[in-house]
């Protein structure tokens, strides 16, 4: 990390960089957020964006559940649940005929309901609300390794299996017709989607995840005109958000997490009338 330390403080001519906390955060913002984009373009072109935020809600039943099974690791016990009720999601969702935002509302409104009541228990919630709004300045030169590995997966994901997902988007019975295998493909996805949540909601909280992931895709596919620049646009407003967020955060003394959401919501709108145009 020490070279990576002097590389960024030769490049970028802020002095917040010459703290390691700060350093450490930028390092992990410009390697989550062109991951969430990524797996943004996927959800929003999937029409999972309830889905997405299910599953950040789910993570309060997932720490309460591994304090219950006395995981120490509070990350292992979050991506344990978050997997089986990620599973679980999307084969109801199938095997129902009812819509699929009722069913991700049923599982959403379950997991944070449950979450809730066992760590309301003895007052222990005040110990894990920190979760809520996230504190990516905490995040330590180990644990943007895993960052790194896991936006490794995402990619190689995105390149064996993007023209799979795409037409899975457009028609699942001629994605079948194709010989492609809808459930195995989905289920991975849907897993993908679990693991990284979960992996990087300690930094960016339960009640922003859901917009970093589905905000820079949705301004994205305002403006642009093809899948390249559809996904392009997503990573580059993504990095600028939460780059931007964090420099305006240290001067101003505010939390990371809301402003880069501010600042995609508003990239968003000015997309939005440039669409209109």
């Amino acid at each position: 990390m020490e070279v990576i330390y002097n590389i960024l403080e030769a490049v970028i001519p802020f002095e917040f960089i010459k703290y390691p906390f700060m350093a450490n955060a930028l390092v992990a913002i410009i390697l989550i957020t062109p991951v969430f984009a990524i797996l943004g373009t996927m959800i929003v072109n999937n029409k999972m964006a309830f889905f997405s935020d299910a599953l950040g809600h789910s993570a309060l039943t997932g720490i309460a559940i591994g304090m219950i099974l006395g995981i120490t690791n509070i990350n292992v016990g979050m991506i344990l649940f978050a997997v089986v009720f990620a599973l679980a999601l999307n084969y109801v969702k199938n095997k129902t005929t009812y819509g699929a935002d009722t069913i991700i509302s049923v599982f959403s409104s379950i997991a944070i309901a449950l979450g809730l009541a066992m760590l309301s228990q003895n007052g222990k919630f005040n110990t894990y609300s920190s979760y809520l709004v996230g504190d990516i300045i905490s995040i330590s030169p180990t644990e943007i390794l895993y960052v790194f590995l896991a936006a490794i997966f995402v990619y190689t994901f995105w390149y064996l299996t993007f023209n799979k997902l795409n037409v899975i988007s457009i028609n699942t019975t001629l994605a079948k017709s194709k010989g492609i295998n809808v459930k195995k493909i989905d289920n991975i996805f849907v897993v993908l989607i679990a693991v990284m949540v979960m992996i990087s909601i300690r930094w960016i909280g339960i009640l922003l995840i859901n917009s970093l992931l589905i905000l820079p895709a949705a301004s994205s596919r305002n403006i642009a005109k093809n899948m390249r620049q559809y996904h392009l646009f997503a990573v580059l407003i993504s990095l600028f958000s939460g780059i931007a967020g964090l420099i305006i955060s240290y001067y101003f003394n505010m939390g990371i997490g809301p402003i880069i959401v501010l600042i995609s919501g508003a990239i968003y709108f000015v997309t939005l009338l440039g669409k209109k145009k």
